[in-house]
């Protein structure tokens, strides 16, 4: 893509990833100047976070890009339903909210990305330097003035009237800013790799379970995306078993999967499951947000939501201070102010679940409740099925949802 002559811009922003696609291609609408820094050639990258969720999906709407998305190979995830005594309750239903599009899409990350690089080209102000990986930061006294970076033709530099850290949970822009965050313990790992299906795809919530192994599958089009709970740390706990006994439990427990693609120990990448929060997500000329400033649990797969929620407020707020290169630190403090509690209140029902369950899961012995609880619950599901709304709107929507500000808006048509 193009790249912004000159060595200076309004807004650099460093990491390709939702947010700060998102919060590029809003500033670019307002018309504020934005370079976007993305360290990789390209968005191909497994075992990100596929789900996209009602609020984002209207989101997607309100700026246009909704048909297009809708255009992409996709699955739906729509209820969660258990079988209990042979009858089938749900316990989560998105039909029930509210919104244009009730349903999560699960959907691989690198065509999202994709869709809104294709969306912000579009648009004069907006620059993508692919390849392209923040190394540093620029300072005047206190002040942060803009990022070094190694690109495809060497290191160089670009000033900025504010840089934005959205390159994730090892963020390079906050430890170079001097940003500490507070870090909570998380009990486990995840273990991703690739399925190969060998019939159609239907998506079931519950966990598949032995008592050394449990699995979580997300479908995706022709496979499953596959994640294995470990202890924290438990990488070398997990070869000790032996590969070929790993592979066995893996097609024990998934019989409709072919394990073929799974060959040795370098086809399952382990996920470090941090989760931590800036206590002040900015300084002088720099802003933190999404995972670079309250890194989530995979748990509910709504880190992406959250990601994109801060963008979408960012953007409402700064575009005018922007516009007018003035930008103050009362600005950046209101995204923090806005963002804060819905970060707090789900990293706190995060670690909440994580004490609750995780342990249980590790142990291998979950073990299901007493028919007497399992028959309550599901009467009460059934006798009032809207109660099945309220899981779905902490799942689908959560606390303090965004929409587009005006001046991104924009027609299907364009």
């Amino acid at each position: 893509m193009a790249m912004t002559a000159g060595r200076s811009t309004t807004c650099a922003i460093a990491g390709g990833g939702p947010a700060g696609m998102i919060l590029g291609l809003l500033l670019a609408r307002a018309g504020v100047e934005v370079t976007v820094f993305e360290k990789h050639a390209d968005f191909l990258r497994d075992f990100r976070g596929d789900t996209v969720h009602p609020v984002t999906l209207r989101l997607l709407d309100e700026l246009g890009l909704f048909p297009r998305f809708d255009a992409l190979p996709h699955s739906k995830f729509e209820k969660a339903e258990f079988d209990i005594n042979g009858r089938q309750v749900t316990f989560v239903d998105f039909r029930r909210l509210r919104l244009p599009h009730r349903y999560i899409a699960l959907v691989p990350q690198w065509d999202l990305l994709d869709l809104l690089a294709a969306a912000g080209k579009n648009e004069p102000t907006f620059t993508l330097r692919m390849q392209t990986e923040v190394t540093g930061l620029l300072r005047d006294g206190d002040t942060i003035t803009g990022v070094r970076y190694q690109g495809p033709d060497g290191p160089g530099e670009l000033a900025a009237d504010l840089t934005v850290g959205c390159d994730g949970r090892t963020s390079t822009v906050r430890r170079e800013a001097g940003l500490t965050a507070r870090e909570y313990t998380v009990p486990f790992d995840v273990g991703w790799f690739r399925l190969d299906s060998k019939q159609e795809i239907k998506y079931q919530l519950t966990p598949r379970t032995s008592p050394t192994l449990t699995l979580l599958l997300i479908p995706r089009e022709g496979y499953f995306q596959a994640g294995c709970f470990l202890p924290k740390g438990g990488e070398q706990q997990l070869h000790a078993r032996g590969f070929d006994a790993f592979r066995a439990q893996v097609a024990d427990l998934v019989p409709e999967a072919s394990v073929e693609n799974l060959t040795s120990w370098d086809d399952v990448k382990v996920l470090d499951v941090r989760v931590n929060r800036l206590r002040r997500w900015y300084t002088n000329g720099l802003l933190c947000i999404g995972d670079a400033a309250h890194a989530m649990s995979p748990a509910g797969g709504v880190g992406i939501n959250l990601a994109i929620a801060d963008a979408v407020a960012a953007a409402r707020l700064l575009a005018e201070p922007l516009r007018n290169h003035r930008v103050t630190a009362d600005d950046l403090a209101a995204v923090q102010k806005r963002r804060n509690l819905p970060a707090v209140i789900t990293q706190a029902v995060q670690q909440v679940a994580g004490r609750l369950l995780i342990p249980v899961v590790l142990r291998g012995n979950i073990k299901p409740p007493p028919p007497v609880v399992t028959n309550a619950v599901a009467r009460l599901f059934s006798w009032i099925p809207s109660l099945a709304v309220i899981p779905a709107y902490a799942i689908g929507v959560g606390l303090r949802p965004e929409q587009a500000p005006e001046f991104a808006r924009r027609s299907p048509d364009g």
